[in-house]
């Protein structure tokens, strides 16, 4: 049933905790559930396979070091049910393909490989070795190993990842696209080119003890729960948070602490002094006028507000920002923010105040065509206080799924740089490629073209998280083969190459035993924290391979004579692997001995954070000059962010319930500010189609019911994947690739009744 009430004011406290009780009795059990959350982000335990939000020093960890999100997606793995032969049996393909998202996530665990046959209709049992034999078949077969795309998923181990793309270098490609292409890839282009890292340089000690800290595009409340925690800590050491978002999230309005008493009984806490409201696309004109005040501060009282010494010692290119922000066209900032120039001096004092800053984000802005010189901004902002590189400041991009950044530490990046890759061919004895492979974005351009033979994806679900959905369903059809590596069903099983394999993996949560005994595996977390993981429940069937023996399986099917690799071997004892992978990543030097040697796991380093070192082009931190760039529209026009819903992470959906933003019962919903609704000759409650314009195209999502939000004007907001059928695969980021979610340009179509 529908229902649709007010939103909440306050998030987490008792309703968090019963519910993420509820949903994991309903899928693990009482005894399961509490073997399972008390083992969860614990030492000796398993790292939650959703966010990759860090965990505090093994000292400070509470017992229930999970949150409700966190709860949800470990009972979802963990269920007690399965998807047994006789349900592949009794639907073909085409019917599965009719089941929501939803009802194919709540049919259980996979327990054995499954094979959909050139021709064939149902997808029927295939033993392992058979199903080894099939890629290889495919594999061998192409001209071009570029023909082949090997996807990448943020929840793979750092173990399976390393083998993984050492697999397909030693295949010929570098055909690597991530799901970091289509979330922080404008994060690691921009630090990378100013800084000169893609990683955060803020630790969870640092964000506590920050004097102000600016939260920008993010909805932690639901996407990273974990974080209201240490927020409330750096708020009760007196620090500032300010709330930057076109709809106003409880988690940064009122937080009510589940691990403490007064979570339970208390009012909460308060998080966000100050919350502007940005209209969809106005963050780089915020940041590039706070930057225009603060120097504008300092020339008017000098020594006062910037840190002159930083500027002069570690960082190039102020004389030519300074002067290029010398004249500010207020006008321009106020129609792209829809902030009023007293909002933006306030929050700015906030800045002059403070003698240490960080600054958050996360896919609210990393998805806008703008993305990169925005964050661009941001660290312009950062720079001029010397907030880099000391306690309590820096830039801190909060990443999503549990191991994206360890993936790319491992060498999961189309274009990873020649000397990982020189260290790789002499660790293995073979010449890896040195030409770039493809993002996620020119995948489903070459999905596009036809021109993808065989496509592989290590975890998640490429058929619904990618843009132009239609056009990325139609190239994966004309594969002659497609393969997953999957714990659950998902769209993308349904959505077939001429073949098609399923090979069912072990979970987080699940014990992993090998003939040379029991094994864990490594994360990194979006802080360049490393730690074990290590699953605790009986896998669900008999069958079940861990990644690390798939991706060894079919690698000893592929290519078997390829350098001095010892895929068996890795397969039965992954320490062989973190002894390999100290010896080809940077920062993972030793990596076995450490891992041993620190308890909890260990922090790895970062030149500008820890020493004010920046690896860039003339060994400084870049200021840069960016042209202001905003998101006008037509009358009758609106710009439209896509989203999760509080029981959502990333494509999988746990239930059809936005408890904070008051939906219950359903995903398609468009928010809408009240007085745009009476603008537009709108309902509360009527139904619309969406329908997006890019270059002349208009893609439509149909069927939508219309609530009344109180979003910024001239805003929509709409759940992904839902709505990705209006992203265009040729609409990205500048710089990145990344596939534009935010900032869209759409109008609402009234549906006949």
């Amino acid at each position: 049933m529908v229902d649709i009430e007010q939103p909440k004011k306050k998030a987490a406290g008792v309703p968090a905790v019963l519910s993420s009780f509820k949903f994991g009795f309903r899928e693990m059990g009482p005894a399961r559930t509490g073997k399972v959350f008390l083992k969860m982000n614990q030492d000796g335990g398993f790292d939650c396979p959703s966010c990759a939000w860090p965990d505090p020093d093994h000292k400070r960890k509470h017992a229930a070091e999970f949150c409700e999100n966190g709860a949800k997606a470990v009972a979802w793995e963990a269920t007690r049910k399965r998807v047994p032969r006789e349900f592949f049996a009794e639907h073909p393909v085409a019917q599965i393909h009719e089941i929501s998202e939803f009802d194919l996530g709540k049919l259980g665990r996979i327990t054995e490989p499954m094979l959909l046959r050139a021709g064939g209709t149902h997808y029927e049992p295939i033993g392992w070795e058979e199903a080894f034999q099939v890629v290889a078949r495919h594999l061998q077969a192409l001209p071009d190993p570029n023909d082949a795309v090997f996807y990448t998923s943020g929840r793979t181990s750092n173990e399976a990842a390393f083998l993984y793309q050492l697999f397909v270098r030693a295949y010929g490609t570098n055909n690597l696209p991530d799901c970091s292409n289509m979330c922080h890839e404008s994060s690691g282009t921009a630090l990378n080119r100013v800084i000169g890292s893609g990683k955060g340089a803020v630790t969870l000690e640092m964000l506590e003890q920050a004097e102000l800290i600016v939260v920008v595009g993010q909805n932690p409340g639901t996407n990273a729960p974990r974080m209201l925690s240490h927020l409330e800590i750096a708020k009760r050491k007196g620090g500032q948070i300010v709330s930057v978002n076109p709809l106003p999230e409880p988690g940064l309005m009122n937080f009510k602490n589940p691990q403490k008493v007064g979570g339970w009984i208390g009012k909460g806490t308060a998080l966000a002094d100050q919350h502007l409201q940005i209209r969809i696309g106005g963050d780089q004109a915020l940041f590039l006028a706070i930057g225009h005040l603060l120097v504008e501060a300092e020339q008017a009282n000098p020594g006062t507000v910037l840190d002159k010494s930083f500027i002069d010692t570690y960082t190039s290119g102020f004389e030519l920002y300074a002067k290029h922000n010398t004249e500010l066209d207020w006008a321009a900032v106020e129609l792209a923010t829809g902030l009023r120039r007293a909002e933006i001096e306030e929050l700015t004092q906030r800045f002059i105040d403070s003698k240490a800053t960080v600054i958050c984000w996360a896919m609210g802005l990393t998805q806008h065509r703008e993305a990169v010189a925005t964050i661009s901004e941001i660290v312009n902002v950062l720079l001029l206080q010397g907030n880099i590189g000391k306690p309590g400041a820096g830039p801190c991009p909060v990443r999503g799924h549990s191991n994206v950044q360890g993936d790319r530490s491992m060498g999961i990046w189309e274009k990873m740089p020649a000397a990982f890759l020189d260290r790789l061919d002499r660790e293995f004895a073979f010449t890896s490629p040195r030409e770039h492979g493809i993002d996620a974005a020119e995948t489903v351009l070459r999905l596009r073209d036809g021109a993808v033979r065989v496509f592989f994806a290590m975890g998640g679900n490429f058929a619904s998280a990618t843009p132009d959905t239609e056009v990325v369903h139609r190239g994966l059809r004309a594969c002659d083969l497609t393969v997953h590596v999957s714990t659950k069903l998902n769209r993308s099983h349904t959505v077939t190459g001429r073949e098609a394999l399923i090979l069912p993996t072990l979970g987080r949560t699940d014990f992993d035993r090998t003939p040379n005994g029991p094994q864990s595996v490594t994360v990194e977390d979006s802080q360049g924290a490393v730690h074990l993981s290590t699953g605790n429940l009986t896998p669900p069937g008999p069958e079940l391979k861990s990644e690390i023996a798939i991706v060894a399986g079919i690698a000893q099917a592929v290519v078997p004579g390829v350098g001095q690799i010892p895929w068996a071997d890795f397969a039965d004892d992954y320490s062989l692997i973190r002894q390999r992978i100290g010896r080809v990543a940077d920062g993972y030097e030793n990596f076995e001995e450490r891992l041993r040697a620190h308890e909890g796991g260990f922090l790895l380093a970062h030149a500008a954070r820890d020493k004010r070192e920046f690896r860039t082009s003339d060994s400084k931190a870049q200021f840069t000059a960016n042209e202001l760039s905003w998101l006008p529209t037509a009358p009758g026009k609106l710009l439209l962010q896509t989203l999760r819903s509080h029981d959502q992470f990333n494509t999988t959906i746990y239930g059809l319930e936005d408890r904070y933003r008051g939906v219950h019962g359903t995903r398609e919903v468009v928010f809408v500010h009240p007085d745009d609704l009476r603008e537009l000759g709108l309902a509360d409650g009527a139904y619309v189609d969406i329908v997006s314009e890019f270059r002349g195209v208009e893609r439509r999502a149909s069927g939508f019911r219309l609530v009344s939000y109180p979003t910024a004007r001239g805003c929509v907001a709409a759940y992904y994947p839902e709505t990705n059928v209006l992203m265009a695969a040729d609409d990205v980021a500048k710089g990145s690739n990344t596939p534009v979610a935010k900032g869209l340009t759409v109008r609402l179509e009234p549906v006949a009744s």
